[in-house]
């Protein structure tokens, strides 16, 4: 017997994960016009950050949240200065700043782990685990902690909070109107290099939410970003490069996808590793049949 309560619920669980990590991955990716795999290290180095505030120096999860967000979202700027900026502006390619972006993910990965051995006395790439025992209760056939409703809670605020920001506020326009025409808005006097870097340091600081509520559900560990780093490609695909609205009805969709797919594994005998091929499989048809994603639907965003 299939509790479908429960595989509805898990999936609304997954989406708000997708939803916060694959929001700031698809505003810089629609700003910055290349696809940031230092992403998934950025995921990674929030779920540290919020390791060590709320473990070793037990603060609790929301200073974690904050801190985590602020360091992380620092980070994401330095590397776009450092990195990506001198980089377009001696007219790298896509190509290159993706390449870019892929080594600049891998020295993360593992300077991250050593970081915290040397300051930290953490054990390398020892995977780390929240002691926070936190509350689980039973609702009808419905299993709930209270991890998961913080996280659901979180992606909702967090969503309501950037339409707000996108819709009525003046950094939230100038994002929208980069993202959709760079040319035409710095003709309106918009500072795109201010606002890519606003977008930036947002971006990796949801990244860094992400990672926590990511490690507090299962480990932190270096791989913690790149472990579910390709089914956020996949929303930030499907909902439409730069498109907020989509990001959203597409970290929904690809939740529902993947856990209805893991009933469909285990009926057939499969193992549910095999969940991140349904990721793959809505890029790949994404790309084949509406490259555009879901963005057709969302004109406004």
């Amino acid at each position: 017997m299939v509790n479908w309560a429960q595989v509805f619920f898990n999936s609304a669980i997954t989406g708000s994960l997708y939803l916060i990590g694959a929001v700031g991955l698809t505003l810089t990716y629609g700003l910055s016009r290349f696809p940031n795999f230092a992403h998934a290290e950025f995921i990674t180095l929030g779920a540290f950050v919020g390791y060590s505030v709320a473990e070793q120096l037990g603060l609790g999860l929301l200073p974690s949240l904050v801190v985590a967000f602020v360091v992380t979202g620092i980070v994401g700027i330095l590397c776009y200065r450092g990195i990506f900026q001198p980089l377009a502006k001696r007219g790298a390619t896509t190509i290159h700043l993706m390449v870019a972006s892929i080594a600049l993910g891998i020295t993360l990965r593992y300077a991250i782990p050593a970081f915290w051995k040397l300051f930290f006395s953490t054990r390398g790439w020892a995977p780390l685990y929240f002691s926070t025992t936190w509350s689980s209760f039973e609702i009808g056939p419905l299993r709930i902690t209270g991890l998961w409703v913080w996280l659901i809670i979180t992606a909702v605020a967090l969503a309501v909070l950037m339409h707000f920001i996108l819709v009525k506020t003046k950094i939230g326009k100038a994002i929208r109107a980069t993202s959709s025409n760079p040319e035409l808005a710095l003709t309106s006097g918009i500072h795109i290099d201010r606002i890519i870097l606003i977008t930036w340091f947002v971006g990796a600081g949801l990244a860094a939410i992400a990672g926590i509520f990511r490690g507090a559900d299962t480990q932190v560990w270096p791989m913690t970003g790149w472990d579910i780093i390709l089914p956020m490609f996949a929303v930030a695909i499907l909902g439409g490069i730069g498109n907020f609205y989509g990001s959203i009805a597409a970290a929904y969709i690809i939740g529902l996808a993947e856990n209805l797919g893991v009933v469909a594994l285990i009926a057939v005998g499969l193992s549910t590793e095999y969940r991140i091929a349904i990721a793959f499989l809505i890029l790949i048809i994404t790309l084949i049949v509406k490259p555009e994603g879901l963005a057709m639907l969302f004109r406004r965003a």
